[in-house]
């Protein structure tokens, strides 16, 4: 006799083998106790979870006769008698079977229908069973939904399908639903335990516990995976082999690499990553198993009595789960998880997978918690030792004091924030000025937020990487002079102030833009026109490069040392100084404005 794949050797024959679905089991079984039979029923679910097992079975139910032959409906059938064991077999004539996969036309559901006027031959009940019912077209919907909504009392139908979003609502209201549910690892676990027994095959539970997980809550996965590795480990299931059948990353690798990221150590975790490269490890199977180690983190961290004693890894985990935070253990698992769906858009998914595990080393949000702590520290650091060098008593000095006259403007620009004190006092004339020393202006906001203000505004003409040219002073002028005739505007405009003139000939002058966007023939054109009316009757060439010199750079170089001279202005002005001093005044940021 050929052999018999497991999938199909163990294939349950009744209710009581059933393996996961004890809610759909315990709702037919009382059903068929009582009689309370409906026409149509409908089994949804993932591939592999019983839907059309459980439609034979209940077929043979309505239909078994019995060990004697006088049996009615029954829950539990017998398994022995005609009907059960054609049923079993395919060869039973009242029980039809159509995959609408490949039949599903109007034309094979009509055909199926003429055969419903027909009473049964052999058994109590006609059973028409369609498998993946949501592959048929919307016409032979429609074609079964008189038959199916008033069949006649000898008729049953039943409906499979794994997508049920694709089937009509009005099918779905004729029919009775039962979801039947992915089954869970530990389901499987023991199921395969049960059925290599059986077979007399030595098996891990650690093997058997990577195939369980491996089969995604598919009993016929796990089943044909089992029989895969059989032949693999030539009669044995050992963890290892099964691990190098699945292509399952160690968890010693994963534990690896937690660890270090959990330390920061980068180098541990390159290192690892070219571990996995060099054994060929996927790397998709790394981060899932990373996922599901920190799943159990998370777990463990939430609840620390919620260990499993059965897993032989239980301790890892719980120190590991001590070792990590548990908002980085969160944070770790969804780059994890969104880092699955990268792998496919790098070149080199192991260099992908390094970049994904290096991610939190760069967002490690203790690392980012200290260096803004450390940042934070240094600001105040520096702005305290400024004012305790400037209030510290120290001899007298040996060079005279500049001093210098401040006029400070009383008319502020724009209303004051509501929660601010503003104090004014009218001058007309300018005041005489007098020694103030260097004090740290307090400002709504984080600390040191006004120094580091003002080195901004100090630093932006080489944050512009401005570098002024010949060129660039006489372009810049003509620029301008061609905004305030109003000779260009809206894209000749910008054209003129982010490009830079290059070189320039009797009759040519050549221009450098760094936006491809801005090179647009129409505004060469009507700049070059406007150029004529100015005076310079020439030719422009545009090329894209980089800019260092362009009027839009030189305007936003002198907007910044324009604000930073009324910021100056204020913020050392002495009575601004003494209102700060003596009654806790505040500077609103961004209320100091140039005129």
């Amino acid at each position: 006799m050929s052999y018999v794949v497991l999938a199909r050797k163990y294939r349950p024959r009744n209710f009581a083998e059933m393996v996961g679905q004890e809610h759909v089991v315990q709702a037919l079984s009382n059903a068929l106790t009582s009689q309370r039979l409906h026409h149509a029923y409908l089994f949804t679910g993932t591939r592999g979870v019983g839907k059309t097992s459980v439609s034979r079975i209940l077929a043979k139910s309505l239909n078994c006769l019995g060990v004697d032959g006088n049996g009615g409906i029954t829950a539990e059938p017998c398994g022995v008698c005609q009907a059960c064991t054609d049923i079993d077999s395919g060869r039973f004539v009242d029980y039809t079977e159509l995959d609408a996969a490949s039949n599903r036309g109007v034309d094979e559901v009509q055909s199926l229908l003429e055969q419903a006027v027909y009473k049964p031959v052999q058994g109590r009940f006609k059973v028409f069973m369609i498998d993946e019912v949501h592959m048929l077209t919307g016409h032979a919907f429609n074609a079964m939904l008189k038959t199916l909504e008033e069949p006649p009392e000898y008729l049953k139908f039943v409906l499979a399908t794994t997508d049920p979003q694709k089937v009509p609502v009005t099918v779905l209201s004729r029919c009775l639903q039962f979801n039947l549910r992915p089954m869970a690892p530990e389901t499987m676990l023991d199921h395969l335990a049960l059925v290599l027994k059986a077979e007399g095959v030595a098996a891990d539970t650690q093997a058997l516990r990577l195939l369980a997980r491996a089969a995604r809550g598919s009993m016929r996965d796990a089943l044909s995976l089992t029989d895969q590795a059989i032949a693999f480990g030539a009669g044995k299931l050992e963890e290892a082999t099964v691990r190098q059948m699945l292509g399952s990353v160690d968890r010693s690798h994963v534990f690896r690499l937690i660890t270090a990221l959990a330390q920061g150590d980068g180098k541990s975790v390159v290192q690892t990553s070219e571990a996995l490269r060099l054994h060929g490890l996927s790397a998709a199977s790394t981060l899932e198993e990373m996922a599901t180690v920190l799943q159990r983190m998370a777990v463990l961290q939430a609840v620390p009595s919620a260990v499993d004693e059965t897993d032989p890894q239980a301790l890892e985990l719980a120190q590991l789960a001590q070792q990590m935070p548990s908002d980085e253990t969160q944070l770790l698992y969804s780059i994890c998880l969104h880092g699955r769906g990268e792998l496919g858009l790098a070149p080199d998914e192991y260099a992908a997978l390094t970049m994904v595990l290096l991610r939190l080393l760069a967002f490690k949000p203790v690392a980012a918690a200290a260096a803004a702590r450390l940042a934070e520290k240094k600001s105040l650091t520096s702005a305290t030792e400024q004012v305790s060098a400037s209030v510290a008593p120290a001899p007298l000095p040996t060079k005279p004091i500049p001093t210098r006259l401040i006029t400070v403007p009383v008319m502020p620009e724009r209303p004051p924030a509501a929660n601010t004190m503003v104090v004014e006092k009218p001058r007309t004339e300018p005041v005489q000025a007098m020694q103030v020393l260097a004090m740290t202006v307090r400002e709504q906001g984080e600390p040191g937020a006004r120094i580091q203000a003002r080195q901004d505004a100090s630093g932006a003409g080489s944050a512009l990487n401005l570098v002024p040219t010949d060129e660039g002073d006489f372009w810049h002028a003509t620029v301008q002079t061609l905004v305030a005739q109003e000779l260009i505007s809206a894209m000749v405009r910008e054209l003129g102030l982010q490009s830079q003139l290059v070189a320039r000939d009797t009759d040519q002058w050549l221009l450098r833009v760094e936006r491809e966007s801005l090179n647009q023939p129409s505004s060469r054109e009507r700049l070059q026109a406007a150029l004529a009316g100015l005076g310079y009757p020439v030719r422009l060439a545009v090329e894209v490069g980089r800019v260092s010199d362009s009027p839009a750079k030189r305007n936003a170089v002198a907007v910044a040392a324009k604000q930073q001279a009324a910021q100056e202005s204020i913020l050392s002005d002495p009575f601004v100084q003494s209102m700060m001093r003596d009654f806790g005044a505040k500077i609103v940021p961004g209320s100091i404005h140039s005129i």
